[in-house]
């Protein structure tokens, strides 16, 4: 799957309970996802570390999909390597 697709599968999946959380609630989440993959980086298996990776990604797009951002378009700033020096590797 890629960003866009993921994008439009949690659109359809999610999006008008998103809109009714609006977007501070969706951040809050977004940050609780986040601490919850330090915390299986730090002590889960790995199985629990692909877990919380998948719901940061898919509150990530939840959040974009809020915004208006598309993803795909978004990343392309790191399309050529380091987005302030466009070297491979970063030499920052």
């Amino acid at each position: 799957m890629d960003l866009a697709e993921l994008q439009d599968v949690i659109e359809r999946t999610y999006g008008d309970r998103d809109r009714e959380r609006g977007v501070s609630a969706t951040v809050a989440w977004l940050a609780e996802e986040v601490g919850e993959l330090a915390q299986a980086v730090r002590k889960g298996t790995h199985e629990q570390q692909i877990h919380e990776f998948s719901d940061v990604i898919a509150w990530v797009a939840t959040l974009a999909n809020q915004q208006g951002v598309d993803l795909t378009a978004a990343i392309e700033r790191f399309a050529a390597g380091c987005p302030k020096c466009a070297a491979l590797p970063c030499n920052c």
